[in-house]
Parts: structure tokens; C-alpha cells; sequence
């Protein structure tokens, strides 16, 4: 220990000012917030680190103020949105299912998107909900899937409520999408109408959406004795961008997919591109389905089928759960209905061509 250190702690132990926070992050040599986070018994503090924070607590006798912990806690008017989603028009959606419920109940709406491969995506949700003192948060796919991110809003006791394609917490805490059952219907739907060479654009890895998708639509191929070629499979980013590159890919091969599921209507668009550029006919060469029935879905020509996933009515439902949960109303929470997908059938959809 350093004599500087030593008389720091001599002028907080027998001086007359009682130690602060701010005294045990200066003789540890850290941040207030790594003390706070120490305080606060986070599990995000190297053991090290925490010990000899500990120890200083200790040889100090520092005591929280419970007074000063209240206002730390203070919740404000505002519901945060995390998200990391591609698709501008999910965003959007999203943004306004949210604002129909939370303005009704005299709160406001913040955004914050963010990378789930960002080193620093902890401390951004930290900041985001400890500057903000936020009422509650709301989760999009995929950052609803990290359970890291989960862990920070659980010990800074800040309510929340995930949209995710499967049960992934407890069902207060969940608007569950059931992709998979959306995607075996668009399945089941080509398949009806002759296809068997069907082409999928999926989505990230990283999304859990991208694989309950994709396996619902197996299921559905299967259900019609008919079977995904994993050659006719190509890894999109849920962008447009990405789907034209895809289609591009698979109308290359020989032979030729006679329909293309993409994995939500960003990429089906991007689909419509590469056909036309392939001079190819929509649905008279090529059966193209999407999944989210976006707001462009009827504005293509031809109209796009895509399995329809009420996005702007999931985070309306997001949010009274979010509010009733933070209420404590029961009643409230088991009045809100489950999520289904289901395919709308359009022009882009058609028989397999003669």
C-alpha cells in the first residue's frame, strides 16, 4: 500500500468526513462504477478486482445511503427499445406498436440499437438503462436472445418484456412469435401447388429466427414427402442487398429452384431483383414467398405471399405487458393474447410451370 493510499485512508477512518464512494474507487484505483457494480453484487467484476474493493469497504466501515441507493433506483416515464435489427421496416413497426400502448399510459418511447458482437454492448445497456432510470425495455430479436444482456437488466431490477421466436424466460417476460409454424405453412402452400425444387434464403446465424424458420419449413417440406437440398440453400443478412445476392446465387444453379422461400420480405424483394435481372417471370418461372407481410408485400408487383408476423400489433402487446407487469396486474397480463403467424397468399405465389 502506498503512504498516499495510507493517508487516504487515515483522513476517511479518523477524519471527521464519513468515506464516500468516490474515495473507495480512488485508493482501489477504479471507476465509481466498477465500486458501484461491486456494491451492488453485479457478476460482471473480475474476482480480483471485487476482493480488493471489498477489502477497502471493510478497512473503511463504508456503509451505502440507502437515501442516495433510493434515487439510483428512481424510475422515469421512458420505455427503451433495444434493438439490432437489419430490416428498417420491422424497426419501424415496432417503434409504432409500442408508442400505440405507451403514450395511452403516459409514457414515452426511447430507441437504442446497438451490434451484439460489440465488445462494449454490456456497459452501452448498462449506460442506457442506468443514465435513463428507465420504466421498463423492450427487446427485438436477436439481442432479446443474449442472456448476458438479460442478466444486466435483472440486477438493475429494470423490467422487461423479449419478443423471440421460441419460450425463452418466463411467460410474463415473453411475446413468443412461433416462426416455425409460420414458415411450415409457406412450406406446405409450395408445395401444394406442384413445387419440390424450392430454394430457401435464410437468415443470420446469429438470429434464432433464421433456424426455427428454417426448420419449420423442413418440417412442412417433409410433411409433403419432399426434402430441402442443402445446395439450394444460401445464408442471407435479412437485407435486400443480401437477397438479391442470394437468388442471384441460386438461379444460377442448374437445375434451376422453381419457387424461393426467403426468410422475411427484404430478402423476397431482393428476390423479385435477381429474377428480372435473370429474365425470369414472377410467378410464371418463379414462385417467390417472403415471411413478416410487411407494408411492401402488397405494394410489389406482383403482390408478394409472405407468412404474416403482426409485428406492429406483437410490440403493442410488448408494451401493455410491460406495463401491467410493472402495475402488477395479473389480470392484465393473462388477457393478452398469443402471437400466430399465418401465410397470405398472393401473386407471387403460383403452379409449378409447365
Amino acid at each position: 500500500m502506498s503512504e498516499s493510499g495510507g493517508s487516504e485512508r487515515r483522513a476517511a477512518n479518523g477524519g471527521r468526513r464519513r468515506a464516500t464512494i468516490n474515495d473507495i474507487a480512488r485508493m482501489a484505483g477504479v471507476s465509481k462504477k466498477t465500486v458501484s457494480r461491486v456494491i451492488n453484487q453485479s457478476p460482471f467484476v473480475k474476482v480480483e478486482t471485487r476482493d480488493a474493493i471489498n477489502a477497502i469497504i471493510k478497512e473503511l466501515g463504508y456503509r451505502p445511503d440507502p437515501t442516495a441507493r433510493g434515487l439510483a433506483l428512481r424510475r422515469s416515464f421512458l420505455v427503451g427499445l433495444i434493438y439490432n435489427q437489419p430490416n428498417p421496416q420491422y424497426v419501424v413497426q415496432s417503434q409504432q406498436g409500442i408508442l400505440s400502448a405507451t403514450r395511452a399510459a403516459g409514457l414515452e418511447l426511447v430507441v437504442h440499437p446497438c451490434h451484439r458482437a460489440d465488445p462494449d454492448l454490456l456497459d452501452q445497456v448498462q449506460n442506457f438503462v442506468e443514465q435513463l432510470k428507465l420504466f421498463g425495455v423492450i427487446l427485438t430479436p436477436s439481442v432479446s436472445e443474449d442472456e448476458t444482456v438479460i442478466d444486466i437488466l435483472r440486477e438493475y431490477e429494470c423490467p422487461y418484456v423479449r419478443v423471440a421466436s421460441v419460450q425463452l424466460d418466463e411467460p410474463e417476460r415473453m411475446i413468443v412469435t412461433h416462426d416455425s409454424l409460420g414458415a411450415a405453412e409457406a412450406a406446405r402452400h409450395l408445395t401444394s401447388l406442384g413445387h419440390e425444387r424450392v430454394a430457401l434464403i435464410s437468415g443470420p446465424r446469429t438470429f434464432r429466427s433464421a433456424h426455427e424458420r428454417r426448420q419449420g419449413f423442413e418440417a412442412g417440406l417433409g410433411e409433403a414427402g419432399a426434402r430441402l437440398d442443402p445446395d439450394y440453400v444460401a445464408e442471407g443478412a435479412y437485407t435486400y442487398d443480401s437477397g438479391v445476392e442470394c437468388a442471384r446465387r441460386l438461379l444460377a444453379l442448374s437445375p434451376r429452384p422453381t419457387a424461393i422461400f426467403a426468410l422475411n420480405d427484404e430478402m423476397a424483394i431482393g428476390a423479385y431483383t435477381a429474377a428480372r435481372e435473370a429474365g425470369l417471370s414472377v410467378p410464371g418461372d418463379l414462385s417467390i414467398v417472403g415471411f413478416d407481410d410487411s407494408p411492401m408485400a402488397e405494394r410489389l408487383w406482383p403482390q408478394l405471399s409472405s407468412v404474416r408476423l403482426p409485428i406492429r400489433d406483437m410490440y403493442r402487446l410488448a408494451a401493455d405487458k410491460l406495463i401491467a407487469v410493472a402495475r402488477g396486474d395479473k389480470d392484465a397480463v393473462a388477457a393478452i393474447p398469443a402471437v400466430r403467424p399465418s401465410l397470405v397468399e398472393r401473386a407471387s405465389s403460383g403452379p409449378l410451370p409447365r
